[in-house]
């Protein structure tokens, strides 16, 4: 039976003892693995059903400990974690030879993030390895924001969910990659490439691959509902052809009336896209949880975290 608990000391036991232990972060909850046991990151796997080819998230405390795990750390690259770290921002970049080839799905780059939470950055800073930390949720479902979430998922398979309530920012990081030193953006996430492109300027997004990803989240199904889910411009005009139907619709800012949906959820009334990216997985959580025939969600505004939003959503509907 899973245990949560705040219990940093327990959680270091488990980690040291090549098992996994269920983190918080800012962006969501994670399942980690000590990065040198292949035990432990099998285990990740097992657990996780996910597939080898998907690369993991390392994730580390303090910015010195790049030196030990990447051959190479471009300029716009050192820009970004100066700006960002400790925060939603994954980088990847050029490997060394002590990073497994079971982290990297057997690429030459590895994913690298400093988080930013007190309780996981406390627990870092004990053990004597980073770890890896994808999202702690089986494959292609949505991502956990909160203990009950994993529990939910995990509870007979995971020894402890470290508890850290539930994750500010909501939804995964974004990742930055590098191709020929230029940064290419593989994942929408927390960070809004606006934001990014404050720092370094104008990058490539290549976030679609489906046999052999880069990083995780590129793959065309994912996050997603057991609910069927459709992504719509006009939530009104397409819910009036599931009239006999149970439906959850969500919604950005404004409320509709109908009569026939059985469950309405607005995620921002006052139109704060941060809010709404934070509200984003706990309402998809909450609606697969109704019974319903179907969830219908209005496309938001294709700029800062709407786009991020509207990836998550566009992947939960395939």
């Amino acid at each position: 039976m899973t245990i949560i608990s705040n219990d940093i000391a327990k959680a270091i036991e488990i980690l040291n003892n090549e098992d996994v232990v269920a983190i918080p972060t800012e962006t969501v909850y994670g399942l980690a693995g000590n990065i040198y046991s292949e035990k432990a990151i099998r285990k990740i796997f097992e657990v996780k059903q996910r597939p080898f080819f998907n690369p993991l998230i390392v994730h580390i405390h303090t910015i010195e400990q790049i030196e030990e795990l990447v051959s190479e750390f471009p300029a716009k690259a050192r820009k970004l974690a100066a700006t960002f770290w400790p925060g939603s921002l994954t980088l990847i970049l050029k490997k060394k030879s002590n990073i497994p080839d079971l982290i990297t799905a057997g690429k030459d780059a590895v994913a690298i993030r400093i988080p930013n939470h007190p309780v996981t950055l406390s627990l870092l800073k004990e053990l004597s390895f980073p770890v890896a930390a994808p999202s702690a949720n089986p494959f292609n479902r949505i991502s956990p924001t909160s203990s009950l979430h994993v529990e939910h998922y995990f509870k007979e398979t995971i020894p402890m969910i470290l508890e850290g309530g539930e994750c500010e920012n909501g939804i995964e990081s974004t990742i930055i990659g590098f191709e020929n030193n230029e940064p290419v953006l593989y994942r929408l996430g927390a960070i809004s490439i606006e934001e990014i492109e404050n720092v370094i300027g104008e990058i490539k997004v290549k976030n679609k691959n489906e046999k052999a990803p880069s990083a995780p989240g590129m793959l065309t199904r994912h996050y997603a509902p057991r609910t069927k889910t459709y992504l719509v411009d006009d939530v009104e005009t397409f819910i009036k052809n599931f009239k006999n139907k149970r439906i959850g619709v969500i919604k950005f800012s404004v409320e509709i009336k109908c009569s026939h949906i059985e469950h309405l959820e607005v995620l921002s009334k006052s139109g704060d896209l941060k809010e709404a990216a934070s509200k984003l997985y706990n309402t998809l959580h909450k609606l697969d949880n109704l019974n319903l025939d179907l969830i219908v969600a209005e496309i938001f505004p294709d700029f800062g975290l709407g786009k991020s939003i509207n990836d998550r959503l566009e992947r939960a509907t395939k």
